[in-house]
Protein backbone atom coordinates (compact mmCIF):
# COMPACT_ATOMS: atom_id res chain seq x y z
CA UNK A 1 0.00 0.00 0.00
CA UNK A 2 1.63 3.52 -1.00
CA UNK A 3 -0.16 6.53 0.24
CA UNK A 4 -0.28 9.52 -2.36
CA UNK A 5 -0.02 12.73 0.12
CA UNK A 6 -0.53 16.77 -0.81
CA UNK A 7 0.07 18.75 2.03
CA UNK A 8 0.91 22.55 2.01
CA UNK A 9 4.95 23.66 1.63
CA UNK A 10 5.45 23.34 5.17
CA UNK A 11 7.51 21.25 7.12
CA UNK A 12 5.65 20.51 10.22
CA UNK A 13 2.71 20.00 8.22
CA UNK A 14 4.44 17.26 6.02
CA UNK A 15 6.39 15.72 9.67
CA UNK A 16 2.58 15.67 11.05
CA UNK A 17 1.10 13.68 8.35
CA UNK A 18 4.14 11.23 7.80
CA UNK A 19 3.36 10.30 11.13
CA UNK A 20 0.23 9.40 10.78
CA UNK A 21 0.79 7.77 7.63
CA UNK A 22 3.51 5.73 9.55
CA UNK A 23 1.16 4.65 11.42
CA UNK A 24 -1.46 3.21 9.55
CA UNK A 25 1.93 -0.21 8.23
CA UNK A 26 1.82 1.72 4.77
CA UNK A 27 4.75 0.13 2.32
CA UNK A 28 5.50 3.76 0.78
CA UNK A 29 4.18 7.38 -0.09
CA UNK A 30 3.92 8.84 -3.52
CA UNK A 31 4.08 12.64 -3.07
CA UNK A 32 1.55 14.31 -5.63
CA UNK A 33 3.71 17.28 -7.08
CA UNK A 34 1.18 16.90 -10.08
CA UNK A 35 -2.64 17.48 -9.64
CA UNK A 36 -3.45 20.94 -11.68
CA UNK A 37 -6.76 21.82 -10.80
CA UNK A 38 -8.15 22.65 -6.90
CA UNK A 39 -4.64 21.26 -4.92
CA UNK A 40 -2.25 23.89 -6.65
CA UNK A 41 -4.95 26.86 -6.04
CA UNK A 42 -4.05 26.11 -2.72
CA UNK A 43 -0.33 25.77 -3.20
CA UNK A 44 -0.07 22.25 -3.75
CA UNK A 45 0.38 19.30 -6.58
CA UNK A 46 1.25 21.02 -9.78
CA UNK A 47 1.81 24.41 -8.17
CA UNK A 48 5.13 22.12 -6.49
CA UNK A 49 5.92 19.95 -9.71
CA UNK A 50 6.37 23.37 -11.67
CA UNK A 51 9.23 24.69 -9.14
CA UNK A 52 12.07 22.35 -8.56
CA UNK A 53 13.36 24.15 -5.92
CA UNK A 54 10.07 23.22 -4.00
CA UNK A 55 10.06 19.27 -5.36
CA UNK A 56 13.90 19.05 -3.78
CA UNK A 57 12.95 20.63 -0.26
CA UNK A 58 9.79 18.53 0.03
CA UNK A 59 11.72 15.84 -0.89
CA UNK A 60 14.20 16.65 1.63
CA UNK A 61 11.65 16.95 4.75
CA UNK A 62 10.03 13.51 3.54
CA UNK A 63 13.35 11.67 3.75
CA UNK A 64 14.23 13.29 7.09
CA UNK A 65 11.02 12.42 8.59
CA UNK A 66 9.89 9.70 7.41
CA UNK A 67 11.65 5.76 6.69
CA UNK A 68 9.11 5.13 4.04
CA UNK A 69 10.44 4.96 0.33
CA UNK A 70 9.56 8.10 -1.21
CA UNK A 71 8.11 8.34 -4.88
CA UNK A 72 7.98 11.87 -6.26
CA UNK A 73 4.92 12.27 -8.86
CA UNK A 74 5.60 14.82 -11.75
CA UNK A 75 3.49 17.20 -13.65
CA UNK A 76 3.75 17.24 -17.57
CA UNK A 77 2.65 20.66 -17.08
CA UNK A 78 5.97 22.02 -17.06
CA UNK A 79 8.59 22.46 -19.75
CA UNK A 80 11.12 20.21 -19.02
CA UNK A 81 10.32 17.29 -17.01
CA UNK A 82 13.84 16.23 -16.26
CA UNK A 83 14.87 19.40 -13.96
CA UNK A 84 12.18 18.30 -11.17
CA UNK A 85 13.04 14.72 -11.70
CA UNK A 86 16.89 15.84 -10.97
CA UNK A 87 15.35 17.56 -8.15
CA UNK A 88 13.31 14.73 -6.67
CA UNK A 89 16.83 12.53 -7.66
CA UNK A 90 18.61 15.18 -5.54
CA UNK A 91 16.39 15.15 -2.76
CA UNK A 92 16.63 11.64 -2.17
CA UNK A 93 13.78 10.52 -3.76
CA UNK A 94 13.63 6.76 -3.81
CA UNK A 95 11.73 6.47 -7.56
CA UNK A 96 9.65 9.08 -9.38
CA UNK A 97 6.11 8.59 -11.31
CA UNK A 98 4.99 9.89 -14.12
CA UNK A 99 2.83 11.58 -15.75
CA UNK A 100 0.13 13.19 -14.31
CA UNK A 101 -2.62 14.91 -16.01
CA UNK A 102 -2.73 17.61 -18.14
CA UNK A 103 -4.44 20.95 -17.86
CA UNK A 104 -7.12 20.89 -20.39
CA UNK A 105 -10.78 22.24 -21.38
CA UNK A 106 -12.44 19.33 -23.07
CA UNK A 107 -15.88 20.92 -24.58
CA UNK A 108 -17.63 24.09 -24.24
CA UNK A 109 -21.69 23.88 -24.14
CA UNK A 110 -22.51 26.17 -27.04
CA UNK A 111 -25.80 27.14 -26.11
CA UNK A 112 -24.72 28.25 -21.96
CA UNK A 113 -21.24 29.87 -23.75
CA UNK A 114 -19.24 27.57 -20.99
CA UNK A 115 -16.72 25.16 -20.83
CA UNK A 116 -18.23 21.66 -19.44
CA UNK A 117 -18.36 20.39 -17.00
CA UNK A 118 -20.40 23.88 -15.49
CA UNK A 119 -20.79 24.42 -12.12
CA UNK A 120 -23.54 27.17 -11.29
CA UNK A 121 -22.47 28.99 -14.58
CA UNK A 122 -18.93 28.73 -14.94
CA UNK A 123 -16.53 26.40 -15.83
CA UNK A 124 -12.83 25.38 -15.45
CA UNK A 125 -9.51 23.89 -16.71
CA UNK A 126 -9.75 19.92 -15.95
CA UNK A 127 -7.18 17.13 -15.41
CA UNK A 128 -6.65 15.44 -19.05
CA UNK A 129 -5.80 11.72 -19.07
CA UNK A 130 -6.44 8.23 -20.62
CA UNK A 131 -4.88 6.77 -23.69
CA UNK A 132 -4.38 9.88 -25.73
CA UNK A 133 -1.87 11.24 -23.00
CA UNK A 134 0.21 8.08 -23.72
CA UNK A 135 2.86 9.35 -26.38
CA UNK A 136 3.37 12.19 -24.18
CA UNK A 137 3.79 10.68 -21.25
CA UNK A 138 5.99 8.08 -23.22
CA UNK A 139 8.26 10.74 -24.14
CA UNK A 140 8.79 12.37 -20.96
CA UNK A 141 9.57 8.76 -19.30
CA UNK A 142 11.88 8.30 -21.92
CA UNK A 143 13.80 12.21 -20.87
CA UNK A 144 14.24 11.02 -17.92
CA UNK A 145 15.36 7.42 -18.29
CA UNK A 146 17.87 8.14 -20.92
CA UNK A 147 19.16 11.82 -19.37
CA UNK A 148 22.59 11.36 -17.54
CA UNK A 149 21.65 13.33 -14.69
CA UNK A 150 18.23 11.34 -14.11
CA UNK A 151 19.68 8.02 -15.46
CA UNK A 152 19.12 5.27 -13.29
CA UNK A 153 16.36 6.47 -10.86
CA UNK A 154 13.59 3.82 -11.04
CA UNK A 155 10.33 5.35 -12.76
CA UNK A 156 6.94 4.46 -12.48
CA UNK A 157 4.93 5.14 -15.44
CA UNK A 158 1.34 6.79 -15.80
CA UNK A 159 -0.66 8.06 -18.86
CA UNK A 160 -2.97 6.15 -20.99
CA UNK A 161 -1.78 2.26 -20.10
CA UNK A 162 -5.09 0.27 -21.25
CA UNK A 163 -2.87 -2.82 -22.19
CA UNK A 164 -0.39 -4.94 -21.44
CA UNK A 165 1.54 -3.72 -24.40
CA UNK A 166 1.37 0.18 -23.36
CA UNK A 167 2.56 -1.63 -20.20
CA UNK A 168 5.59 -3.09 -21.91
CA UNK A 169 6.17 -0.18 -23.99
CA UNK A 170 6.66 2.02 -20.85
CA UNK A 171 8.91 -0.79 -19.81
CA UNK A 172 11.17 -0.70 -22.69
CA UNK A 173 11.93 2.80 -22.41
CA UNK A 174 12.65 2.75 -18.96
CA UNK A 175 10.04 2.09 -16.44
CA UNK A 176 10.10 -0.35 -13.69
CA UNK A 177 6.45 -0.40 -13.40
CA UNK A 178 3.42 0.74 -14.74
CA UNK A 179 0.11 2.55 -12.59
CA UNK A 180 -3.46 2.10 -14.27
CA UNK A 181 -6.31 4.15 -13.43
CA UNK A 182 -8.54 5.14 -16.88
CA UNK A 183 -8.85 2.03 -17.75
CA UNK A 184 -9.47 0.41 -14.56
CA UNK A 185 -12.23 3.75 -14.34
CA UNK A 186 -13.13 1.85 -17.40
CA UNK A 187 -13.44 -1.90 -17.41
CA UNK A 188 -12.67 -2.16 -13.31
CA UNK A 189 -9.81 -4.05 -11.67
CA UNK A 190 -10.13 -7.07 -13.42
CA UNK A 191 -8.20 -5.10 -16.67
CA UNK A 192 -4.82 -5.22 -14.57
CA UNK A 193 -5.32 -9.43 -14.47
CA UNK A 194 -5.45 -9.66 -18.37
CA UNK A 195 -2.88 -7.19 -18.72
CA UNK A 196 -0.59 -9.08 -16.22
CA UNK A 197 -2.12 -12.45 -18.18
CA UNK A 198 -0.86 -10.15 -21.87
CA UNK A 199 2.62 -9.46 -20.74
CA UNK A 200 3.13 -13.20 -19.39
CA UNK A 201 2.14 -14.40 -22.74
CA UNK A 202 4.63 -11.95 -24.10
CA UNK A 203 7.63 -12.53 -21.83
CA UNK A 204 6.94 -16.33 -22.44
CA UNK A 205 7.23 -15.60 -26.29
CA UNK A 206 10.06 -13.83 -26.12
CA UNK A 207 12.12 -15.43 -23.76
CA UNK A 208 12.10 -12.85 -20.72
CA UNK A 209 11.99 -14.76 -17.58
CA UNK A 210 11.34 -11.18 -15.47
CA UNK A 211 10.74 -8.36 -16.32
CA UNK A 212 14.35 -6.65 -15.51
CA UNK A 213 14.95 -9.08 -18.84
CA UNK A 214 13.51 -5.99 -21.09
CA UNK A 215 13.03 -2.97 -18.89
CA UNK A 216 15.15 -0.02 -20.85
CA UNK A 217 15.84 -1.97 -23.50
CA UNK A 218 14.35 0.71 -26.06
CA UNK A 219 16.14 3.85 -23.38
CA UNK A 220 19.35 3.59 -25.73
CA UNK A 221 17.65 4.12 -29.22
CA UNK A 222 15.90 7.18 -28.06
CA UNK A 223 17.97 9.77 -29.74
CA UNK A 224 17.86 13.14 -30.68
CA UNK A 225 16.61 14.49 -34.21
CA UNK A 226 20.18 15.93 -35.21
CA UNK A 227 21.62 12.82 -34.64
CA UNK A 228 19.40 10.19 -37.18
CA UNK A 229 21.11 8.71 -40.44
CA UNK A 230 19.72 11.31 -42.62
CA UNK A 231 20.88 8.69 -45.93
CA UNK A 232 18.23 5.97 -44.32
CA UNK A 233 15.79 7.09 -47.11
CA UNK A 234 12.47 4.86 -47.59
CA UNK A 235 9.59 5.41 -50.25
CA UNK A 236 5.92 4.33 -49.77
CA UNK A 237 4.77 1.53 -51.41
CA UNK A 238 1.07 0.36 -52.11
CA UNK A 239 -0.25 -3.61 -52.60
CA UNK A 240 -2.47 -3.34 -55.44
CA UNK A 241 -3.31 -6.79 -54.69
CA UNK A 242 -4.34 -5.14 -51.20
CA UNK A 243 -5.53 -1.65 -52.04
CA UNK A 244 -9.12 -0.88 -52.06
CA UNK A 245 -9.48 2.06 -53.64
CA UNK A 246 -10.76 4.18 -51.28
CA UNK A 247 -8.18 7.10 -51.83
CA UNK A 248 -7.66 7.96 -48.69
CA UNK A 249 -3.94 7.88 -48.82
CA UNK A 250 -4.16 10.16 -52.04
CA UNK A 251 -6.53 12.46 -50.41
CA UNK A 252 -3.94 13.01 -47.54
CA UNK A 253 -0.71 13.01 -49.43
CA UNK A 254 -2.46 15.51 -52.37
CA UNK A 255 -4.01 18.00 -49.89
CA UNK A 256 -1.89 18.32 -47.23
CA UNK A 257 1.54 16.27 -47.77
CA UNK A 258 3.51 16.53 -50.60
CA UNK A 259 1.49 15.56 -53.84
CA UNK A 260 2.95 11.97 -54.29
CA UNK A 261 0.63 9.94 -55.31
CA UNK A 262 -0.81 9.59 -58.28
CA UNK A 263 -4.43 8.01 -59.13
CA UNK A 264 -5.74 7.12 -62.60
CA UNK A 265 -9.04 7.25 -64.34
CA UNK A 266 -9.34 3.66 -63.07
CA UNK A 267 -8.75 4.72 -59.23
CA UNK A 268 -5.05 3.00 -59.29
CA UNK A 269 -2.98 4.75 -56.70
CA UNK A 270 0.38 4.62 -57.22
CA UNK A 271 3.41 6.17 -55.14
CA UNK A 272 5.60 9.18 -57.17
CA UNK A 273 8.95 8.36 -56.04
CA UNK A 274 10.04 11.99 -57.40
CA UNK A 275 8.11 13.40 -55.14
CA UNK A 276 7.89 10.58 -51.56
CA UNK A 277 9.37 12.13 -48.85
CA UNK A 278 8.54 9.28 -46.63
CA UNK A 279 6.56 11.06 -44.23
CA UNK A 280 4.75 7.96 -43.38
CA UNK A 281 1.19 10.04 -43.77
CA UNK A 282 0.13 7.45 -46.26
CA UNK A 283 0.44 4.12 -43.57
CA UNK A 284 -1.22 5.87 -40.95
CA UNK A 285 -4.47 6.83 -43.06
CA UNK A 286 -4.62 3.45 -45.01
CA UNK A 287 -7.59 1.35 -43.31
CA UNK A 288 -6.07 -1.84 -45.02
CA UNK A 289 -3.06 -2.98 -42.49
CA UNK A 290 0.07 -4.13 -44.99
CA UNK A 291 -0.96 -2.55 -47.72
CA UNK A 292 0.81 0.61 -47.44
CA UNK A 293 3.97 -0.04 -46.55
CA UNK A 294 7.86 1.66 -46.69
CA UNK A 295 10.73 0.08 -48.62
CA UNK A 296 14.55 1.27 -47.83
CA UNK A 297 16.29 2.18 -50.75
CA UNK A 298 19.70 -0.14 -50.79
CA UNK A 299 23.40 1.50 -51.22
CA UNK A 300 24.52 2.26 -54.38
CA UNK A 301 20.30 3.36 -55.27
CA UNK A 302 19.06 7.04 -56.13
CA UNK A 303 16.81 8.63 -54.65
CA UNK A 304 14.90 10.18 -57.92
CA UNK A 305 13.32 13.24 -55.12
CA UNK A 306 17.34 14.56 -54.41
CA UNK A 307 19.10 12.96 -57.28
CA UNK A 308 21.58 11.59 -53.94
CA UNK A 309 23.15 7.84 -54.53
CA UNK A 310 22.24 6.02 -50.97
CA UNK A 311 26.11 5.68 -49.37
CA UNK A 312 26.97 2.08 -48.10
CA UNK A 313 26.31 1.15 -44.80
CA UNK A 314 29.08 2.04 -43.17
CA UNK A 315 29.02 6.03 -44.54
CA UNK A 316 26.11 7.67 -42.79
CA UNK A 317 25.32 11.30 -42.41
CA UNK A 318 23.60 12.77 -39.55
CA UNK A 319 22.06 16.40 -39.93
CA UNK A 320 25.29 17.75 -38.48
CA UNK A 321 26.99 16.69 -41.54
CA UNK A 322 24.60 17.04 -44.21
CA UNK A 323 24.43 19.22 -47.25
CA UNK A 324 20.78 20.77 -46.42
CA UNK A 325 22.02 21.48 -43.39
CA UNK A 326 23.55 25.45 -43.71
CA UNK A 327 25.87 25.08 -40.77
CA UNK A 328 27.03 21.66 -41.57
CA UNK A 329 30.84 21.11 -42.38
CA UNK A 330 31.25 21.69 -46.26
CA UNK A 331 34.23 19.25 -46.15
CA UNK A 332 32.17 16.59 -45.27
CA UNK A 333 29.81 17.17 -48.28
CA UNK A 334 32.76 17.59 -51.12
CA UNK A 335 34.52 14.58 -50.06
CA UNK A 336 30.89 12.75 -50.72
CA UNK A 337 30.84 14.58 -54.06
CA UNK A 338 27.32 15.58 -53.29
Amino acid sequence: MVVSLMVPLDEDAWRKILDRVGETGADGVELNFGCPHGMAERGMGSAVGQVPEYVGQITQWVKKHSDLPCIVKLTPNITDIRQPALAAKQGGADAVSMINTINSITSVNLDAMCPEPMIDGLGTHGGYCGPAVKPIAMNMVAEVARWEKTAGIPISAIGGISTWRDAAEFMALGAGNAQVCTAAMTYGFRIVKEMCSGMSQWMDEKGYTKTSDFIGMATPRVTDWQHLNLDYVTKAEIDQDLCISCGRCFAACEDTSHQAIAMSEDRTFTVKDDECVACNLCVNVCPVEGCITMRRLEPGETDLRTGMTIPAEDDKRTWLEHPNNPMGDPLTCISRGQ
